[in-house]
């Protein structure tokens, strides 16, 4: 889950189309739910834009997705296992669009079958690419490992399903693998990024911060003692090593130890999130108080000089999202306006009529580009940037 990957990733429609409106791109059912009075323009477009992933995107024979669109020759013939834990989450996203909870059960049902085509039994994670005998397998990041333990959390909320919990609980358990023991460091601790011998770093921001998430999470939904211990170590890792003010977190330190200073936006949101849920699972007041301080403070950073635009919109989707949780223990208007406001550029500016697809830089974000083929990845932020809009505030606490 980083941009230094291609395009943002680990490694013909008819043209008349494009002057129908949303309703007319939208299978006959769907037409008629965001028909219903109530339904705000931002679910119609979260479901137009599912429904664009869905046509061009997914692969029902396997369940999976492929990575662009279209595929060319010699490509991989399935996406990494990063753009399908966020088409899972763009899934759970609409599904739970007023009313919640109905419409799209079966997909998501068939994302999280999907997300286990990538499991890996000897190595106890999931692996970047499907293993045979759907593919040849990839390095487990651990930084994928935690998102996906984070949506088998979101679903345990809203479902209750236990396994989901077992299924958190069994991938959280590789991710503390990264948590680097060497005590002579001159800051000791950190995450790797990758289960690979050429890991560049000791200490990613990313896995750390979003480690912190899950086991909070966890210790939450389990009152396990561990998990709390796992979620402060974690958290206070990220404040001590890699912060840059109040809600700015530089990217990682390096296996040499140079830090690698880019600032990110999911950088931002995650250790956001992680101080609410530490938060809700404790109490202590001062996580509130640091959550906050982080939430105001990057989104002062972000939005000026046109930041917050030029970041990949996956990045952004990741932080909107810990924003609204965070917007669910103490409300703030702010987030929903600076969301509302990036949903608006991207739906006009980035989205092909004709498809329903967005594109973007090959950083994934930013103005598109006509060159580069949309992904699974950003139709997937866009979903979920969409869908967070049209929410219920009584489900902000689901958001991450």
């Amino acid at each position: 889950m980083h941009p230094e990957r291609s395009a943002l990733s680990r490694r013909a429609f008819t043209a008349g189309l494009g002057g129908l409106g949303l309703a007319a791109l939208l299978p006959t059912g769907v037409q008629s739910a965001i028909a219903a009075p109530g339904q705000s323009k931002w679910a119609d477009r979260a479901l137009v834009s599912y429904t664009a992933l869905q046509r061009y995107l997914y692969l029902p024979d396997t369940g999976l997705y492929k990575e662009n669109h279209p595929t060319q020759t010699g490509e991989n013939p399935y996406s990494y296992v990063w753009p399908l834990r966020e088409a899972t989450a763009a899934t759970i996203d609409v599904n739970q669009l007023p009313p919640a909870g109905k419409r799209y059960d079966d997909d998501v049902k068939r994302r999280f079958e999907a997300l286990e085509l990538y499991w890996d039994a000897p190595r106890g994670a999931y692996d970047s690419y499907p293993p045979e005998p759907l593919g040849t397998r990839g390095d487990p990041f651990y930084d994928d490992n935690a998102v996906i333990g984070l949506e088998f959390i979101r679903r345990y909320r809203l479902s209750g399903d236990r396994e989901m919990l077992r299924l958190a609980a069994r991938v959280f358990d590789f991710v503390i693998k990264a948590w680097d023991t060497d005590p002579n460091r001159p800051v000791p601790g950190g995450m790797h990024w990758v289960d690979a011998s050429w890991n560049p770093y000791r200490g990613a921001a990313n896995v750390t911060s979003l480690a912190s998430e899950l086991a909070a999470h966890l210790y939450e939904a389990t009152g396990d003692q561990r998990y709390l211990a796992w979620a402060r170590r974690t958290y206070d890792w990220v404040r001590e090593a890699l912060g840059r003010g109040p809600g700015l977190y530089a990217n990682g330190i390096r296996l040499d130890e140079t830090v690698e200073e880019t600032l990110w936006t999911y950088n931002s949101g995650s250790m956001i999130g992680a101080a609410a849920l530490l938060y809700r699972s404790t109490r202590d007041k001062a996580h509130l108080s640091r959550a906050t301080q982080d939430a105001e403070a990057a989104m002062t950073y972000w939005t000026a000089n046109d930041r917050l635009y030029n970041q990949p919109a996956i990045f952004n989707a990741i932080l909107f999202a810990n924003l609204l949780l965070l917007e669910s223990i103490k409300p703030s208007q702010s987030y929903r306006d600076v969301m509302t406001s990036y949903a608006e550029r991207i739906w006009q500016s980035n989205r092909d009529e004709s498809t329903g697809l967005f594109r973007f830089q090959n950083s994934g974000g930013g103005a598109p580009d006509p060159a580069l083929r949309p992904q699974t990845l950003h139709q997937s932020a866009a979903i979920q940037t969409f869908a967070l809009l049209a929410w219920q505030p009584s489900d902000y606490k689901f958001a991450a």
